[in-house]
C-alpha cells in the first residue's frame, strides 16, 4: 500500500466513525440539555435523573438504526479485506 492509500483509508475510517457514532452522541447530548433545563426549572438537582432518558433514547436509536449501522460497518470491512487481498 502506498502512503496515499493509507491516508485515504484513515480518512474513510474517520468519516465512518463520525457517521456511526455522531447521531447517538448528538441526540444523547440534546436529551441531556433538555433534562438539565427541566431540572433547573424545577430545582431538582439529582445527578441520576438524566441517565434513564439517555439510556432509553440511545436504545431506541440503536433499535431503529442499528441494522443500517451494522450493514455500513460490514461493507467497510469487506472493502478492507478486498484491499488486503489485492
Amino acid at each position: 500500500m502506498t502512503n496515499g492509500e493509507v491516508l485515504d483509508l484513515m480518512y474513510q475510517v474517520f468519516v465512518l466513525s463520525v457517521q456511526l457514532g455522531g447521531p447517538i452522541l448528538v441526540i444523547s447530548m440534546l436529551v441531556g440539555v433538555i433534562i438539565s433545563i427541566i431540572q433547573a426549572a424545577t430545582q431538582i438537582h439529582e445527578q441520576t435523573i438524566t441517565f434513564v432518558p439517555k439510556l432509553l433514547v440511545i436504545g431506541l436509536i440503536l433499535v431503529f438504526t442499528g441494522g443500517t449501522m451494522l450493514q455500513t460497518l460490514q461493507d467497510f470491512t469487506v472493502q478492507i479485506f478486498r484491499m488486503i487481498q489485492g
